[in-house]
């Protein structure tokens, strides 16, 4: 029933009625916004309340016009309820199918986001994530976004997510520390960008301890985040030593950035390193209680689909179905090492081989960093003559100073100071320029030596290795260097139809070859400009030119680069490349050729990979390369996306029968094979290794365990996402109605805009109320942002208008669309001046409807919560109700077709506004179709996803959290039977039983 004097001047709907005393009643009723309250009424209070009479509630003298900017004003404002790709139609790209199935189908259904994003190399997981980014700010589902990424990529992740979405993000300084001097820096920054080890280290706590953040760490973490999107998420690592987790500084950050955001994305191309309980290790970044401890029972694979999606260079595709990639070959191209090679190569194996013997008896950090020193050593003496000469000459001349400084600080002493680099637990994915640095510094450095005698036998023994490299670096004969001459100037796929060398990126691992081969490339072209490079110490904004002059310089053909290039580094203005040097990260070699093969690349892509067959190192290496390229064939070249996997041995012993190490990886495998080349058992371990690693029935397995989260884009789903687009596409607010919206209101609101090139506009005044407007609704989400300008030089409604197309030289304009800080300050003053109206209605004329029969449209908005009253989803709708009370759905925009109506027709429908049907209860007709209908389809879509989603993960921690119960209740166990027969088990039982306590409260 609908009651007068509950409330002054206003009808109320009674909801409910109750009698808690003889003499006094509760009613609890709605006023006609829709807000419930809650009344005592006395009887005094009754006799005041009466039954309202059937009145129209809506006056409908509103101004059509001014109530249809306000209607396309609240349209604009909820954009993304009818635009479901509005970041697509908002932002400087043209997204693949890939990458709308991610960010629409894998990401943004998924309320809180915890999620691995795992897309080959090269398939722009940096727009995916703009994407999502720009669709979380858009519904106002995250205004704090913090990105973390590795130092040399913190620059491109700025560039791109401004030049591509209009997202201003900063990369962390010290200038945003010193300016905001005695409180945290990371409050007055909502959208940044930081330097991964930057923040994951400097932790406090001593040996032993438990490891807590650092100040700036805290700081970082006590400023809270709604999202955060960590870049090459793999150098989160974590591993398993027998029972005992080892987990990086990195891993430890990872941890704690997850308990302080709601949505959380890692991307990485390479999730797993080919070990199962790391990976496991890895996705408990997401969630601790599903990936708890390790499987008790032996390495389990587990399903991912929920989690993680990876799709593979192979099933991607454009709109018209052909592939995206093209095609890609590898070869392996042999050289026999000369006489004098080999003498040398031998020799320093020798020295390499004794020394990593000794290194084997030391203990702590000085074994990790002679061994780190020696396969450096190693690789640089497989490289070039010219990087093996320098690095002894180094290496003899720091031990020479450290004899002396021996020799006068320790006159008459026997000590002697045996120094050491602290090698990174991670030191895989150290980043190319730190692994350069480090390599310099532990091969100078690190020795084995424990006396001044010894120190003085390895420095007579370097001095020889220093000569004899010398002598082959200065007789010119260099094997290598003549087979990749030879590949550059023979190989008919090095030249164009014109005989011109194409554009080729050579790979080596060391800056003193890259600096030989620049010299001797430069004089076989005929042309050292030709020639440009990039290694770790290149400078951002040096390498950024250096690219540039790669990709539109005809006369530079040839890039040489050290791995620094092959990280964040788009190439694919060549396709050509060859691999001088090749990495002992089996992953650096997908990384490497994703340089090239990247999204844009329309040439076959070929690799060439020099190896030297008849040394230790390079006997591993070609079999490998010749394993590879048969089940290249065999699969379909998809194998490169498992590269990292191959060599999982699962977790049988680490040992062999006589107590040597077996070998777990790409790296240990080289390593046997250098130690021990001259014992017959050993090698025929490592070829049944390799031939296990790339035995096809291993890779199918490895490809059958990565599908559990690897996606296709068959034909149907290819329909199907061009299908959603087309639906969006006609469902968005489209740029003409944007663009006529905006003029019309920014006009009304004292603004000044003009017409300029076809699609641009100028903007040559902006009122100080909207100036005003903007800094009260961004208040401190944008206080180190750029707030709306007095003026605009030119703006635009459609990206095709960005640039002048008849001017290409004319500065971009800024495209204004329903998200941008100018629409929203107009949006919320034109809603401020006109919202009366949306309750007071207006009358409209439809001019493709030839009937005389009237009906009233509703503007419904219904949103779908979670158990912690989270917004999962939310729709806006129009609802049509008809004068028999018939309600139905009205479509997405029908306001747009409708007309204001004319003086001359407003007088001949006053009959209509009399009628009885507008006095009735319309309001609820429309509801009641909402609640019946359009509410419910719009539940059982989110609910669908939820339920899957949490029944799966509660299935997953119940399995894991009670394998662990069980495991340590059988410790418990055993430790009273222990105690029992007189041990000390005391602290060991603590432990047992505090573990078990919290893995009960978890579960």
């Amino acid at each position: 029933a609908s009651l007068t004097g509950l409330e002054p001047d206003l009808v109320c709907k009674v909801v409910a009625v109750t009698q808690i005393a003889d003499n006094a009643l509760q009613v609890v009723y709605t006023l006609p916004d829709g807000s419930p309250k809650i009344r005592l009424l006395s009887p005094e209070d009754v006799a005041g309340i009466a039954p309202a009479t059937a009145e129209r509630p809506w006056a409908f003298d509103g101004d059509a016009a001014d109530f249809q900017l306000a209607c396309e004003a609240k349209r604009i404002d909820l954009a993304f309820l009818f635009d479901p790709m509005m970041a697509v139609h908002t932002s400087n790209v043209d997204p693949l199918p890939h990458q709308i199935t991610a960010v629409y189908e894998s990401l943004l259904p998924r309320q809180p986001l915890r999620f691995v994003l795992a897309d080959d190399p090269g398939a722009g997981k940096t727009i995916m994530a703009g994407l999502y980014i720009r669709e979380l700010v858009m519904r106002a589902d995250a205004a704090r976004v913090l990105i973390v990424a590795p130092g040399s990529l913190v620059d491109q992740w700025r560039d791109e997510l401004f030049e591509k979405f209009g997202l201003e993000f900063r990369v962390f300084s010290g200038s945003l520390d010193d300016a905001t001097a005695g409180t945290n820096p990371f409050e007055h920054a909502d959208k940044l960008i930081v330097r991964l080890d930057q923040f994951s280290r400097g932790e406090l706590g001593s040996e032993g301890e438990e490891k807590q953040p650092g100040p700036l760490q805290e700081k970082l973490l006590a400023a809270g985040w709604d999202l955060v999107v960590v870049d090459e998420a793999h150098k989160l690592a974590a591993h398993y030593t027998g029972t005992k987790l080892e987990r990086t500084a990195r891993f430890r950050f990872g941890e704690r950035l997850g308990r302080e955001t709601r949505h959380l994305l890692l991307m990485t191309a390479t999730p797993h390193n080919g070990k199962e309980a790391d990976f496991q290790l890895f996705l408990s970044l997401l969630d601790s209680d599903r990936f708890y401890g390790k499987f008790r029972d032996g390495p389990h694979k587990v399903d991912t689909t929920d989690l993680m999606r990876r799709m593979v260079k192979e099933e991607m595709v454009k709109f018209d179905g052909r592939p995206l990639f093209p095609e890609r070959k590898a070869y392996v191209v042999n050289y026999k090492l000369s006489d004098t090679e080999v003498v040398l190569y031998e020799s320093v194996t020798d020295y390499v081989k004794t020394e990593m013997g000794k290194a084997d008896e030391l203990k702590g950090s000085q074994k990790g960093s002679v061994g780190f020193a020696l396969t450096a050593l190693q690789r640089r003496l497989a490289s070039s003559p010219e990087a093996i000469y320098q690095s002894l000459r180094r290496r003899r001349e720091r031990l020479a100073d450290r004899l002396r400084d021996e020799k006068l600080g320790r006159r008459g002493r026997q000590a002697f100071a045996a120094t050491a680099v602290e090698i990174p637990e991670d030191e895989d994915d150290l980043d190319a320029n730190e692994q350069e640095t480090l390599e310099d510094k532990v091969i100078d450095d690190a020795t084995a030596a424990q006396s001044i005698a010894e120190l003085e036998a390895e420095i007579t023994i370097l001095t020889d290795l220093e000569a004899q490299a010398k002598a082959v670096r200065d007789s010119g004969k260099d094997r290598k260097w003549d087979e990749l001459s030879k590949q550059l100037q023979d190989t008919p796929e090095m030249h164009d139809a014109d005989g011109r060398q194409r554009k080729i990126i050579i790979f080596t691992e060391h800056r003193d070859t890259l600096n030989y081969l620049r010299d001797k490339i430069g004089h076989v072209l005929g042309n050292p400009e030709a020639i440009v490079t990039i290694h770790g110490g290149t400078k951002r904004d040096e390498r950024k030119k250096v690219q540039a002059l790669f990709r539109s310089e005809k006369d530079v053909r040839v890039l040489v680069a050290t791995d620094a290039a092959g990280e964040g580094v788009n190439l694919q203005c060549a396709h050509l490349m060859v691999n001088y040097d090749l990495p002992w990260n089996p992953n650096r070699l997908e990384q490497r050729f994703g340089r090239i093969h990247r999204i844009g690349q329309t040439e076959v892509c070929h690799l060439w990979n020099l190896v030297a067959k008849e040394t230790r190192e390079g006997a591993v290496y070609h079999r490998l390369l010749e394993k590879l390229a048969i089940e290249c064939e065999a699969l379909n070249g998809r194998v490169f996306n498992i590269l990292g996997e191959v060599f999982d041995f699962g977790d049988d012993d680490d040992t062999t029968a006589d107590g040597s190490q077996r070998p777990r990886s790409l790296k240990d495998l080289l390593v046997a094979a250098i130690k021990y080349n001259d014992r017959d058992d050993v090698k025929a371990r490592l070829w049944q290794r390799i031939d296990h690693a790339f035995d096809h029935d291993h890779l199918k397995n490895l490809l059958g365990r990565n599908a559990l989260a690897e996606q296709s884009m068959s034909p149907e789903r290819l329909f199907a996402v061009k299908e959603e687009m087309e639906k969006a596409e006609a469902r968005r607010l489209q740029p003409c109605f944007v663009r006529a919206f905006f003029m019309r209101a920014f006009v009304a609101l004292g603004g000044a805009i003009h017409p300029r090139e076809p699609g641009r506009y100028e903007i040559t005044f902006v009122p100080h109320e909207i100036r005003e407007r903007d800094r009260r609704i961004t208040g401190r989400n944008r206080r180190e942002q750029e707030p709306v300008l007095k003026r605009y030089d030119r703006v635009c409604f459609e990206r095709e208008a960005i640039q002048a197309t008849d001017n290409p030289g004319t500065k971009p304009a800024v495209l204004m669309h329903p998200g941008h800080p100018l629409m929203l300050a107009v949006t919320d003053l034109v809603l401020e001046r006109h919202a009366n109206l949306m309750r007071q209605g207006a009358i409209f004329v439809d001019p493709a409807d030839d009937g005389s029969a009237p009906s009233l449209l509703f503007l419904l908005t219904h949103e779908v919560k979670g158990g912690d009253g989270i917004v999962l989803s939310k729709r806006m709708q129009f609802v049509r109700v008809k004068p028999d009370g018939t309600a139905t759905f009205a479509g997405w925009a029908p306001h747009l077709d409708l007309q204001p109506i004319s003086q001359a027709d407003r007088g001949q429908i006053g009959d209509v506004l009399s009628e009885d049907w507008l006095c009735t209860d319309l309001e609820a007709r429309a509801v009641s179709l909402a609640a019946g209908s359009l509410v419910p389809e719009h539940f059982h879509e989110v609910c669908a996803r939820r339920i899957d989603h949490v029944d799966r993960t509660l299935a997953a921690v119940n399995t894991r959290l009670t394998d662990e119960i069980n495991f340590q209740s059988d410790r418990a166990k055993k430790l009273r039977d222990d105690k029992a027969a007189g041990k000390d088990v005391a602290r060991h039982m603590e432990n047992v039983n505090r573990t078990l306590k919290d893995l009960q409260a978890r579960l």
